[in-house]
């Protein structure tokens, strides 16, 4: 299994390194902001009356290169393999419609969402791969918040999160994340943003 560049010891449990909502193989990496969840936390969440869409995605080793050029528009992204089916299409554009929030666990599903978004916010059933590039300046169309890891610097993650944040607000989470002793990367602390 590859494990990403930051992870030096042979993981004891393979199944400790993916979500308790896998089905599918395909991933090069595991979805890591959603390692978070457990089948306990995610019944309680449905308890308080949030609908949980499901898109399968199929994460590549890609989303651990850093950032190497001079500018940010230089930079190729990666390609992500995903599908989304359509009772889950219907539960993000009802969301939509009744002026819910649509809450991404992780940046991969983020990137999926605003992949096959309309200019409404309106998603699509659809298998394809997508290797949209978010970086501060973009307008989001479907995403309203992000529950992700704290992220590599120099990363794409990093940047996508200060698109959807704000770059001043993620720096200064970042200062407090490191003052507190925050755990980062994979096995690491999450936060929320919006």
């Amino acid at each position: 299994m590859p494990l990403p560049p930051y992870i030096h010891e042979q993981l004891k449990e393979k199944n400790r390194y993916q979500t308790v909502y896998a089905k599918y193989d395909g991933s090069a990496a595991a979805p890591t902001a959603g390692l978070h969840f457990t089948e306990d936390l995610l019944k309680k969440i449905e308890e308080k009356g949030i609908i949980i869409a499901n898109v399968t995605l199929h994460v590549g080793i890609g989303t651990f290169r850093p950032v190497k050029e001079d500018t940010v528009e230089a930079h190729k992204m990666h390609s992500e393999h995903f599908y989304i089916k359509q009772e889950d299409v219907d539960k993000i554009n009802n969301a939509k419609k009744q002026g819910k929030r649509v809450i991404a666990v992780g940046t991969t599903s983020c990137r999926v969402l605003e992949s096959i978004a309309d200019e409404n916010g309106m998603v699509k059933p659809i298998e394809e791969d997508t290797s949209i590039f978010i970086y501060p300046g973009y307008k989001f169309k479907c995403l309203d918040g992000l529950i992700t890891n704290f992220h590599l610097p120099q990363s794409t993650l990093l940047m996508l999160v200060s698109a959807l944040a704000g770059k001043d607000y993620i720096m200064e989470a970042y200062k407090e994340a490191v003052k507190e002793k925050y755990r980062f990367f994979s096995f690491g602390d999450a936060m929320f943003i919006q």
